[in-house]
């Protein structure tokens, strides 16, 4: 814990090729793994097709521009138990794929596939890895400063869960590797913090983490510290106590020596815990623009006149006074999802950033608004001791932080429009979007949406895209039944 962190080895991803200056490719491909597995052409986001069709697309970009045989890929998407058309099918997802990349891209060899000839840059993986690159270098160089913030963009290239919903053993075994790099260079990112002096912001953070991931020892042992750095020495020493039990309960065994070693410190009052080896960097001149919008789901179905009159909305916030969207509906009938997907779109006009928060007004502790502008400030880069502690004053420099920026923000299952006022901008040229079971009739010039239920034709839509038109095609009154059942939620 005294030395300098190192950044973890990251893993091998697809050799990106510089293309021949003698070709113009604009606009160019760019692929996202790092979440739903997505492409875009320039800004125009593409169809990457049925759940499988996406494996393949995944299996592919993380061959490092490979050839994959037919056998391999079947494996992969469909491991021991592939169908009996299984090689019919990967033609046929093959074939959608050439059409929908650019030409060349995806090429048949050898009775396999390959994707080749992409841009530098064109898969956020590579771009993490660049980062962690980097971000080593400049540890070498004592740099932590600069280190930390490489390592805080790397990590914000994740967009939830790695291959979401993306199928088939290749995926998966994939999706936990990617899990334990982020979370490598999450713990990386946590020891700089500390290094840094920055012990009182990441309790809130490393609480969160450690709760999420009980049985993940460094952690524990960076929250033990960060408590003990903060003044709060009984509740380390719990956090020991507790993970002792928790890992003799659960695995049977005793926690690693690092932890133990750093309880005894603890206990000692060790002089060289007390004050990190490096001072506390300097706060960044640059603006942050947070982008924290939860990944949109690839399966999007419906909703085409909500969708359209929200995006007019959102479109014409430039140059008049912030405006407000609320959803209402019951539970379960897709208020997040048609926020979300409405948010992504509407990315391009909120060049600053984008703000998200789930309020958990449908649960028993509803998020309290001051704690909620806490973390908002922070993310649009307010350092943690200029944060002031009354609701009214946090308010007072949200809003004053926001002005003249251009932010869309996201305030997702509401309690009331009491819990949401004070989370408003409240200047030109950014937006809100609200989702609540509840609707927002005392919210002033608020723009009301009530959201029902998907019609028939909508869910069995939904449906076919998740589970694949063959299926759907074969067993048509099984899949109507279905979704009938689920009450076309």
């Amino acid at each position: 814990m005294d030395g300098v962190p190192r950044v973890p080895e990251v893993p091998r991803v697809p050799e990106q090729r510089r293309p021949d200056a003698s070709v113009e490719r604009a606009p160019a491909l760019r692929f996202g793994l790092l979440g739903p597995v997505r492409a875009w052409r320039g800004e125009e986001s593409l169809s990457t097709g049925s759940p499988q069709q996406r494996a393949l697309l995944a299996a592919l970009l993380l061959r490092e521009g490979r050839t994959a045989t037919a056998a391999e890929l079947i494996d992969a998407l469909w491991g021991e138990e592939p169908p009996s058309q299984a090689l019919a099918a990967l033609r046929t997802y093959a074939s959608r794929l050439r059409k929908v990349l650019d030409p060349g891209v995806l090429v048949s060899e050898s009775g396999g596939y390959a994707i080749r000839g992409l841009p530098e840059g064109a898969l956020d993986l590579s771009v993490v890895q660049d980062l962690a690159t980097e971000a080593e270098k400049a540890r070498h160089t004592g740099d932590l400063c600069h280190a930390r913030d490489l390592l805080g963009r790397a990590l914000a290239l994740w967009d939830g869960e790695a291959l979401a919903g993306v199928p088939g053993p290749y995926a998966e075994t994939q999706r936990v590797r990617l899990e334990e790099w982020r979370l490598q260079l999450l713990e990386s990112r946590m020891d700089m913090d500390l290094e840094q002096g920055c012990h009182a912001e990441a309790v809130s953070e490393l609480t969160a983490l450690t709760a999420a991931h009980p049985l993940r020892e460094r952690l524990r042992e960076l929250l033990m510290l960060a408590l003990y750095r903060s003044g709060r020495q009984a509740e380390a020493l719990a956090v020991y106590a507790d993970t002792r039990r928790l890992l003799a309960d659960e695995l049977g065994v005793d926690p690693r020596p690092g932890l133990s070693e750093l309880q005894q410190r603890i206990l000692r009052a060790d002089p060289t815990l007390a004050e990190p080896s490096t001072p506390r960097a300097e706060p960044s001149s640059t603006p942050v623009r947070p982008a924290q919008l939860p990944a949109t789901v690839p399966d999007f179905t419906g909703r085409s006149a909500f969708v359209s009159e929200l995006g007019d909305v959102l479109a014409s916030v430039e140059g008049r006074v912030m405006a407000v969207s609320a959803l209402a509906g019951i539970g379960g009938v897709g208020k997040t999802t048609l926020a979300v997907h409405v948010a992504h779109q509407a990315r391009g006009a909120f060049p600053d950033g984008q703000l998200y928060v789930d309020l958990q007004g449908a649960g028993a502790r509803a998020a309290e608004p001051e704690t909620v502008l806490g973390s908002f400030l922070r993310a649009l880069g307010t350092a943690d001791s200029s944060i002031p502690d009354s609701l009214e004053e946090r308010a007072a420099l949200y809003r004053s932080v926001l002005d003249g920026r251009r932010v869309l923000v996201l305030l997702d299952n509401a309690r009331d429009a009491a819990q949401v006022r004070p989370l408003l901008p409240g200047t030109e040229g950014c937006a809100t979007l609200i989702t609540s079971r509840v609707r927002m009739v005392d919210l002033a010039g608020a723009h009301l949406i009530d959201l029902d239920v998907m019609s028939p034709d909508e869910a069995l839509s939904l449906f076919t895209k998740i589970v694949g038109e063959e299926r759907v095609g074969s067993e048509r009154e099984a899949a109507l039944d279905g979704v009938a059942a689920c009450g076309f939620l």
